[in-house]
């Protein structure tokens, strides 16, 4: 099984702004088609999106503006098998969640804005998904002081 992993992407700036492209050699690392793109956005800090669990579906996640807590865990070993990402516009990067992994993700800033690509049409994820309470697992969403 695959496991959560998150990849660095590439980034070009000049006096114009940037371009970061988000799906240079992700057929490499996903092996299967993007079948849909969808916009997320958190209007305030500390809002949680999820748990999310697919047996089939990957999903793709990036940052576009704010700042994101992503929380991957496998429901059959949670204590062990579980994966933290933070990730922001800051930081151009893909969070990648494999099927088999229970998901969500809690914005660190207000108006965090996430694209999401998918390896599931909106009517395959549906069927494709169980939901699980976002504290199942304990308060995985709090940041903690270090």
């Amino acid at each position: 099984m695959a496991i959560p992993k998150i990849i660095k992407l590439e980034y070009y700036s000049d006096d114009r702004g940037y371009l970061v492209p988000l799906t240079n050699g992700l057929k490499k690392i996903i092996r299967k088609e993007i079948k849909r793109t969808y916009v997320l956005e958190n209007y305030g800090k500390g809002i949680i999106r999820g748990f999310h669990f697919h047996k089939n579906e990957i999903k793709i996640f990036h940052v576009v503006h704010g700042a994101a807590k992503f929380i991957a865990i496998n429901p059959k070993r949670p204590e062990k098998d579980r994966y933290i990402f933070t990730t922001s516009n800051h930081c151009p990067q893909l969070v990648i969640i494999p099927p088999g992994y229970a998901n969500g993700w809690v914005s660190l800033e207000d108006n965090t804005i996430i694209v999401a690509l998918s390896t599931s049409t909106f009517e395959e994820s549906v069927n494709d998904d169980i939901r699980y309470d976002p504290y199942k697992w304990g308060d995985v969403w709090k940041v903690m002081a270090r």
